[in-house]
């Protein structure tokens, strides 16, 4: 009986952008190090991705004056998987394509995760992958999650007067880890660096680039970290996980 050759399993390579300032945060440095459940918010983000079977390299873009810093903590928390940490550049787009340079060959796809997004999940990006590969044949080149929006939406003019309520059902608050092929994504970047193009994350990127992206549902818990406030409903969360599982999360 003859062999069956089976197809190599898809592998994802993940860029985190972690330079930015957290101003909003009421801190003075980079945002990624601020401390979540005694932990800073990039190890939590990191720990998803190194926790994740389809995640073969990491390349974390860190606060340009914390390059050092940012490489020490991810060598003391062991993660193997991390190939780089390399010095953000002035926008997050610019950081993401100075990780996306970095990055070894050989994986796809590429994901990109905001290491201010903490409390992803160390699921959430294998789930990805399995849609997006099942998505490549009706022609999507990405996957992001988005959850839905809860809340009435009204447009308002220049003065403030209400124009009318938007349909929240069509409606999604993109998170990540976003998810794409990887030769898209990359040609995205270089496209939109060639045109002056500024987008706000890699899903608006990818779709000026002329490709579709899916959006698939994504955990409510999936919040990113902005505000005080933010940070002390993901400490709830932490907390609540922790007691749950009788351990650290």
């Amino acid at each position: 009986m003859e062999a069956v050759e089976r197809e190599p399993a898809p592998t994802v390579a993940a860029v985190v952008p972690a330079a930015g300032s957290g101003r909003r945060l009421g801190g003075h440095g980079a945002k990624a190090l601020v401390r979540l459940a005694g932990r800073p918010l990039l190890l939590h983000a990191v720990g998803d991705l190194e926790a994740s079977h389809s995640v073969t390299a990491i390349v974390v873009v860190a606060h340009p004056d914390q390059v050092g810093a940012t490489a020490d903590l991810i060598a003391a928390a062991g993660f193997v998987k991390v190939a780089a940490v390399v010095p953000g550049g002035p926008t997050r787009q610019a950081s993401v394509a100075l990780g996306l340079a970095a990055l070894p060959p050989g994986a796809g796809y590429v994901a990109v995760h905001d290491a201010a997004r903490p409390l992803a999940g160390r699921e959430l990006l294998d789930e990805l992958l399995a849609q997006l590969v099942a998505a490549v044949p009706n022609g999507a080149a990405g996957v992001v999650p988005g959850a839905p929006v809860t809340d009435t939406v009204r447009r308002v003019d220049a003065d403030q007067r209400s124009l009318g309520i938007v349909d929240r059902e069509q409606l999604r608050v993109i998170q990540t880890p976003q998810l794409f092929d990887r030769s898209v994504l990359e040609e995205a970047h270089r496209r939109a660096a060639s045109a002056g193009v500024e987008a706000t994350d890699e899903a608006a990127l990818v779709e000026w680039a002329g490709h579709a992206v899916r959006v698939v549902p994504g955990p409510v818990e999936n919040l990113k970290i902005t505000t005080a406030l933010d940070l002390a409903v993901a400490e709830a969360i932490v907390a609540r996980r922790q007691a749950t599982a009788g351990g650290p999360p």
